[in-house]
Formats: structure tokens, C-alpha cells, sequence
């Protein structure tokens, strides 16, 4: 056979397959270009030069990774469309083309599908790169203008990347060819369809410990904070997995054999298209299954992990820094000397602020009885008791503890504290005296500002100058400090006072520490984090979506006789969707909702990790994976309810 007649068998091959290839070529496409772009902007100056060199490094570990999804998918989604086209393969060989020249046929095919969704995807990427850059500088709160140069080593990388790939499916298309009989070439598609009948007591067994071990590992994930942390996440994380698995392969098969039992093999049509087909695939789908419902459940936690830090970053960065800026110490004349510098500064260029001194108590603290904390938290503490009045008029929006009581602050340790059991006692103490305090509330955050901060007490204003009477004499005047906060009036004002607190540290020689700055780094951090988490997670939705489709549209051709028989017997298009709706609600829906479940206990366990709230902005990540979960489910079922009316 000629080269031309090969090649002219590809295109005629290529023109027969283009309705099973659109989607593939689609999310091929779809990878080429969010690669490209994330190889970018990792090669760009003006973004490297932005981020000083954090975001570079971060989008070449993105890239890595993604190149790992769009790897595998390609991969995974190749052995589909090989396995599918079996009988083509065999009919090739049947009328005299050796094993060789299939193969060749099918890389040459290969070879061109993909250069040109590379061809496409580069196209693409240059064209939406800026769109995505622009993206990138609105989430980590850049508002300046930046030009996006066109690199020529992003392309370079992108298609040596993409010819990689296309080495690894051709080789994946020679070894497939070669290692098939003929006979087993037109025998693929019927492989796997016989089950058989579980063993009652060890599939009831089997079947239990699935939902056991999912179960167990939900409940540790909520009790996790423990000397054992390590070992309890590798303990959750494997019972997990494990349990889905046999959930998969073991509990769903024997229940539905169990359904067809109770109904003695009388399904009816909905069943015989859902309930039958299901089982007849359960233990070649249970492998791809777990990895999706698990995969699913680590990029929901992620991406709801992620999206939750961007959600808060405000709200924890002034949990932390209460004041907008704060200067002050124990005994150091100078600092009262450096604050009036800077506020002088403010008053130059026409900033107006609050400011307010601070008087604050340092004593020795001791947890007065071993509790949970003391496994964690050294026993003996240093403590800052501080006055709520003077809190308050600082602009401090506080609650007043009552009577005798204290408030517990400190943002370093209260993912620890926060599930503490209140009231907890500490003991304050002096070389002389000691007095036992009742701990109300765990409160989070801080109220001064880092470094200053420590291990904070909220009192009110009696028992504030009870204990500094009773603690506080001449040879212990050391342990009074006073601490000058200064807060900026008008929120827009917040960048020019933050650019002269900038400055006068320098000059000083002081350490900077102030709410703004903190702000906008941590806006950097978590911007730039839920920008490659929604990506990574947009990647693997397009990818595992993009295989369930495959394995739909494989199975909806395999099942076209059967489709055509019933359409014969009288039945309309409708009475066989419903049965295969049933089918489809199955397949995306139970994957999802367990990769739900999963990440929800996932993200329930990481709790500590958030100061705030973070129901909103994880509900928010969920339902945007459903939607998109949604479509690719819309679209088999389309599929579905085309290769059923052309059945006829």
C-alpha cells in the first residue's frame, strides 16, 4: 500500500469518526490553551516582575500539574476511541492491511488531530491570555496597567509538552494493535457484560465494609486534633478511598443483584435499561469510578479550600491586625517618639486618623488544668491583659466580658483553642502572687497588632485595675507597657498612609507590620492560589467530564440493536429516555454526590485552618462544579436520545 493510499485512508477515516471526535477535539483544544496561557504567564516579565518572582514559580508547579490532567485524560480518553474502534481495526486487517500498517494509520490520524488542536489551542491561548492576565491582577488587586508580551519560549514549551503527549498515544496505539488477536478485535466490545452471581455472605460482607470504612473515615475527619494528626489524615484519606472503591465495586453490584432478586428478574424496561446495563459494567467501571469520585472530592476541597481564603482575606487579616497601624513596647521611651514622627507625616498630607494610647500588662500565665490545649500549647505562657475601655475607644468593636471573667485572644493558636470547652481557668502570676482567671470565651484573632500580639486577656475596666494593683509595684513597673494605635478615618486613604509607613520603617529600621500591607500580600497569595486552583480544577472537570461522555457514547453504540428492537416492540423514544435517564443519573450523579460528601468532610476536617466562616464560599464552589457537571450529563443524554431515534 502506498503512502498515499494510507494517507488517503486516514482522511476518509478521520471524516467517517468526526461526530464521535468533536468533544475530544474540543477538550484537547481546551488543554493546549489554558496550558499555553498558564506557560505565559509564568515566562512573562512584567507579571514575574509584579510578583517578584512568587507567581513565575507557582504557575511552573501549576503547569506540572496540569500537564499531569491533560497527560492522563489524553491518555485515558485515547484508550476509549482504540477500544471503540475495535471492529475497525479488525475489519483493516480483515481485507489485508497488517498489523504495522493499522498502526501507522492510526498514529498518522493521531499525529494530525492533534497538531492541529495544538495549532488551534496556541492560536487561542494568544488571543485569551490576556483576557486570563487580567484576571489574574483583579484577583490578587493590581489595578495598574500591564502589556502582555507575546513569548516565544511559552510556545516552544507548549509544543514540545503536546509532542510528548502525542508520542505517548502513538506508542499507546502500537502496543494495543500489536498485543490484539483478530478475533479478540471484534469481541472487545462484548467483554465484561456477563456478571456474575455474588456470593451471598462474602458480597454482604464485602458490601458493609465499603459503607463502614467511608463512614468511619467521616467520623474521624471531625476528630482529628490530636497528637496523631499525621497518621489520622493517612488513616481518613485511605479508608476512604478504600471504602469507595468497594462501594463501587462490591455494595452498589449487590444491591442491584439483590433489587433483581426481590423483583425475580423482572426489571421492566426502565430497569433492563438502567438497572441491567449498570450491572453488566459495575466491575469495569468501579476502577474509573473511585477515581473520579475521589479526584472530585480533592479538587472540590481545593477549589473550596481556596475560593474560602480569597472569601475571607479582609475579614481575617483585620481579625489579625485590629489596628491599622500600631507602635509601642515595655519601657521604650523611643517608640512614643516614632509614633508622633509618623502621625506628624499623616498630618502633611492631610490623613486623618484616631489616635489613642493603649496601657497594657504583661504577666505570666499558666492553663490552671491539663486540658486538650495543654497537649499542644506549652503549659506556661506569657500574657497581655488589656483594657476593653481602652479598646473601645481605639475603635475597637469589642464585646465586654462580665465581672471577674476574661476573654481569651490570640490568632496564632486559635485553630487549637477554638474548640476548647469554655469556661477553662488560667492562673496569673508574678514572683509574689497569683490569682485564678475565668476564660469565658475563646474569642479569634488578635486585639494589637503582630508582634506585638502574643497571648491576649480581655478584661473590663474594674478587674483590670484590681489586678494591676495587686500585681503592679515599683520593682514590677516593667511589665507596663503602653501601646499607640493609630487608625486611618477614610478607608481610601488606607494605600498613601500604607506607602508612609513604608517608608518610615525603612528609615527607622523598625519592622513592618500594618493591616493594609498585610492585606494586600495576603490578597496576592490567595488570588493567585484560587486562580491555579480554578484552573487546575476547570482541567480535571473538562477531563473527567469528557470521559464519562466517552464511555457513554461507547456504550449508547453497543446498545443501538437493542434500542432498535424496542422501537420495533412499539415502544416511543420517550419510554426508552426515561430508562436511560435513570441510567445517567447513576453514572454523573452518584460520583458527584459522593465526591460531594467527600469534600465536604474533607474541608469540615481542615476547619482549623479558617478563622471564618467558610459555608458560603465553599457552597459556592460546589454549586459551580455541579453546573458544569450538569451540562456534561445534558449533553450524554442528548447523545442518548439521538443514537435512539436513528435506531430505527
Amino acid at each position: 500500500m502506498t503512502a498515499l493510499t494510507l494517507f488517503d485512508l486516514v482522511i476518509r477515516s478521520m471524516r467517517k469518526n468526526i461526530k464521535h471526535y468533536y468533544l475530544y477535539f474540543f477538550a484537547l483544544i481546551f488543554s493546549v490553551v489554558l496550558y499555553f496561557v498558564f506557560a505565559t504567564l509564568q515566562h512573562d516579565p512584567a507579571v514575574v516582575q509584579q510578583s517578584g518572582g512568587t507567581m513565575g514559580t507557582a504557575f511552573k508547579v501549576a503547569g506540572i500539574l496540569l500537564l499531569f490532567i491533560a497527560g492522563t485524560f489524553v491518555v485515558y480518553a485515547n484508550a476509549i476511541f482504540l477500544k471503540r474502534r475495535s471492529r475497525e481495526i479488525g475489519l483493516y486487517q480483515l481485507i489485508g492491511l497488517t498489523k504495522g500498517a493499522v498502526a501507522r494509520l492510526l498514529i498518522l490520524e493521531n499525529t494530525l488531530l492533534s497538531a492541529g488542536a495544538m495549532a488551534i489551542g496556541i492560536g487561542a491561548g494568544m488571543i485569551v491570555s490576556r483576557l486570563f492576565l487580567l484576571l489574574l491582577m483583579k484577583l490578587v488587586g493590581f489595578d495598574g496597567f500591564i502589556e502582555l508580551t507575546f513569548s516565544k519560549t511559552a510556545v516552544l514549551q507548549t509544543i514540545i509538552v503536546f509532542i510528548a503527549i502525542i508520542l505517548l498515544t502513538s506508542l499507546q496505539m502500537l502496543v494495543a494493535v500489536r498485543r490484539t488477536t483478530l478475533l479478540g478485535l471484534f469481541n472487545a466490545e462484548k467483554q465484561g457484560e456477563h456478571p456474575k452471581k455474588p456470593k451471598a455472605v462474602r458480597s454482604a460482607f464485602l458490601a458493609l465494609l465499603g459503607i463502614g470504612l467511608i463512614a468511619f473515615g467521616y467520623w474521624l475527619s471531625g476528630r482529628m486534633m490530636n497528637v496523631f494528626l499525621f497518621i489520622n489524615m493517612l488513616v481518613v484519606l485511605a479508608t476512604t478511598i478504600t471504602g469507595t472503591y468497594l462501594l463501587f465495586r462490591v455494595t452498589i453490584s449487590w444491591l442491584f443483584y439483590q433489587l433483581r432478586k426481590r423483583k425475580q428478574g423482572h426489571l421492566g424496561l426502565n430497569g433492563s435499561l438502567s438497572i441491567a446495563t449498570l450491572m453488566h459494567r459495575m466491575k469495569g467501571n468501579a476502577n474509573s469510578l473511585t477515581i473520579i469520585t475521589v479526584l472530585s472530592a480533592m479538587t472540590l476541597a481545593m477549589l473550596a479550600g481556596s475560593y474560602s481564603l480569597y472569601y475571607s482575606t479582609e475579614r481575617e487579616t483585620r481579625s489579625i491586625y485590629p489596628h491599622d497601624f500600631m507602635f509601642g513596647g515595655y519601657g521604650d521611651a523611643q517608640e512614643e517618639k516614632e509614633t508622633k514622627q509618623f502621625t506628624e507625616e499623616l498630618d502633611r498630607q492631610g490623613i486623618s486618623y484616631l489616635y489613642t494610647p493603649i496601657e497594657v500588662m504583661n504577666l505570666d500565665g499558666q492553663f490552671f488544668e491539663e486540658a486538650t490545649m495543654t497537649k499542644w500549647l506549652p503549659q506556661m505562657f506569657s500574657v497581655n491583659l488589656v483594657n476593653e475601655k481602652q479598646l473601645q475607644q481605639a475603635g475597637i468593636d469589642i464585646e465586654i466580658p462580665d465581672g471577674r471573667t476574661a476573654y481569651f485572644y490570640d490568632a496564632s493558636v486559635y485553630w487549637l483553642m477554638k474548640t476548647t470547652e469554655v469556661p477553662f481557668s488560667v492562673k496569673l502570676t508574678n514572683p509574689e502572687k497569683e490569682l485564678d482567671v475565668s476564660i469565658t470565651k475563646v474569642k479569634e484573632g488578635n486585639i494589637l497588632n503582630p508582634p506585638f500580639a502574643g497571648t491576649q486577656l480581655v478584661v473590663d475596666d474594674e478587674f483590670y485595675q484590681e489586678i494591676k494593683e495587686q500585681f503592679i509595684n515599683e520593682e514590677e513597673a516593667h511589665r507596663m507597657g503602653t501601646f499607640f494605635s493609630v487608625m486611618i478615618s477614610d478607608k481610601d486613604q488606607q494605600a498613601e498612609a500604607s506607602e508612609i509607613y513604608q517608608d518610615f520603617t525603612k528609615e527607622n529600621d523598625r519592622l513592618n507590620f500594618h493591616y493594609y500591607g498585610q492585606y494586600v500580600s495576603t490578597m496576592q497569595y490567595t488570588g493567585l492560589l484560587i486562580f491555579i486552583a480554578g484552573f487546575l480544577g476547570l482541567v480535571f472537570l473538562i477531563s473527567t467530564g469528557s470521559i464519562l461522555y466517552f464511555k457513554q457514547m461507547t456504550e449508547a453504540d453497543q446498545e443501538k440493536r437493542s434500542y432498535a428492537t424496542l422501537r420495533q416492540l412499539g415502544f416511543t423514544v420517550q419510554d426508552i429516555m426515561r430508562g436511560i435517564v435513570r441510567k445517567q443519573v447513576f453514572v454523573f450523579g452518584v460520583p458527584l454526590v459522593i465526591g460531594l460528601l467527600h469534600s465536604i468532610f474533607a474541608i469540615k476536617a481542615a476547619s482549623f485552618l479558617f478563622m471564618s466562616d467558610i459555608t458560603v464560599p465553599a457552597s459556592i464552589a460546589m454549586a459551580i462544579y455541579v453546573l458544569i457537571y450538569l451540562i456534561f450529563a445534558l449533553l450524554t443524554v442528548g447523545y442518548y436520545r439521538k443514537t435512539v431515534k436513528a435506531a430505527l
